[in-house]
């Protein structure tokens, strides 16, 4: 039996219709991004396209596409929200650069090194603000939660800068992965199943698995910039180290009390531009058990995000004919359903491949960094969970009225099946 073909943004091909949705949906994305930050003055123009040309994964808007295929994924909103949460993550890439004085991003000058801070500054405001704008179309319950995003991502942004103040190094880093890069991620799984008419329940667990995902995203950045090779990831192994960033492996080493991690303890606070200590440094952390720990980590994270993912997949797998466990399966055994008395609508056929892809999110990146399966039993059990569970977003998720084309058709479906005859 040959292998599935690899399909967007490298994910392998398990659903050919699904994933040629996806794809046609992502095209349509990207030139609304441009048209998106048009304006009046080719420089703002010019300078607001500019990481955008660069190119990028468009991680946030493919989780948000697939998050929708749980609803209507053709619904109106999909698109615009789409747009305001690549806009809003493109906006912090610009006053990020600023913040770390970086030269390059996505292998073109940063904004700041092609014109300066201010520019760069004001260019990422602009982004927020054609955000604010897109979002505000989408109606009040978007915009709170795109206002709640914001707000965890500056308070993020404001913790890592400033430093923990209570001495725990690694508790404060966990919380600052969360709200800097998780909490957009979760924000683009949740306005896909919001957006497309999704049951409260399903809008929770895909929000919980986006929070999942996305501490797992910088978890896979953390390691890969220590353990990878430049040759097969196109990064200069160590960056972070050089310039002074505590990372997650880092700080798990710096809890060592070991005597004989003292030399590594002493290069870790040490000035490590210099390439010879930068170069022991390096090679003394690939082979501390810290990796393993965070290995194990992200191992543990990994395993969190598919067990929420299998809930979705289990729940449609019990319901046969004669289960009616929720309002969608009673739904699509409705007389205006297609398919006869117990067939479920292709929006439902669709879901199992749906959780098959999301399940393949970021797999690539996480299988390459755990260990072996015979180092397994081995793992640590004792470092704190990452993330947060984001009860500030989602509190009013649960009696959020239902609203959009597909809560549209069920009042309709319900309206001719209650009436006389």
């Amino acid at each position: 039996m040959s292998s599935p073909g690899v399909g967007v943004v490298g994910f392998p091909i398990v659903d050919r219709a699904l994933e040629s949705r996806v794809r046609e949906r992502l095209e349509e994305i990207e030139r609304a991004l441009l048209a998106s930050v048009d304006s009046e003055t080719p420089f703002v123009k010019a300078a607001a396209r500019h990481l955008l040309e660069a190119g990028g994964k468009r991680f946030r808007p493919l989780l948000l596409l697939l998050a929708a295929e749980f609803g209507d994924p053709s619904a109106r909103g999909i698109v615009p929200a789409s747009l305001v949460v690549e806009l809003t993550h493109v906006a912090t890439l610009y006053h990020d650069d600023v913040m770390d004085e970086a030269a390059l991003r996505r292998g073109a000058p940063s904004a700041n090194a092609r014109w300066d801070n201010s520019v760069a500054i004001l260019t990422g405001d602009y982004l927020f603000a054609q955000a604010s704008a897109i979002v505000a179309d989408l109606g009040p319950e978007a915009v709170r939660i795109q206002a709640q995003t914001f707000s965890r991502l500056v308070q993020g942004q404001i913790r890592e800068t400033v430093g923990p103040s209570d001495g725990d190094e690694l508790a404060h880093y966990l919380s600052v992965v969360a709200d800097k890069t998780a909490s957009l991620i979760a924000t683009a799984a949740r306005f896909g199943a919001m957006m497309a008419g999704a049951e409260p329940e399903q809008e929770r667990v895909l929000t919980d698995f986006g929070e999942q995902i996305g501490t797992l995203f910088q978890f896979s950045d953390d390691l890969l910039d220590i353990a990878s090779d430049a040759a097969e990831s196109g990064k200069t192994p160590g960056t972070d180290l050089r310039e002074g960033v505590r990372t997650l492996p880092v700080l798990l080493a710096r809890r060592s009390t070991d005597p004989s991690d003292a030399r590594l303890l002493s290069l870790l606070d040490s000035d490590l531009t210099d390439d010879a200590a930068h170069r022991e440094t390096l090679e003394l952390l690939r082979s501390h058990r810290a990796m393993d720990e965070a290995r194990a980590q992200i191992g543990r994270g990994a395993e969190r995000a598919r067990s929420l993912l299998r809930s979705l997949r289990s729940r449609w797998q019990r319901a046969g004919p004669g289960q009616a466990w929720s309002p969608r399966v009673r739904w699509a055994r409705h007389p205006c359903t297609r398919g006869g008395p117990h067939a479920p609508p292709r929006r439902l056929r669709r879901r199992l491949p749906v959780v098959s892809m999301l399940l393949r999110c970021r797999a690539s990146a996480v299988a390459s960094l755990l260990p072996p399966a015979s180092c397994a039993a081995s793992r640590s059990s004792d470092v704190p969970t990452a993330g947060r569970t984001s009860s500030r977003p989602r509190a009013a998720s649960a009696s959020r009225p239902a609203t959009g084309p597909a809560a549209a058709r069920r009042a309709r479906c319900r309206t001719r099946s209650s009436a006389p005859g």
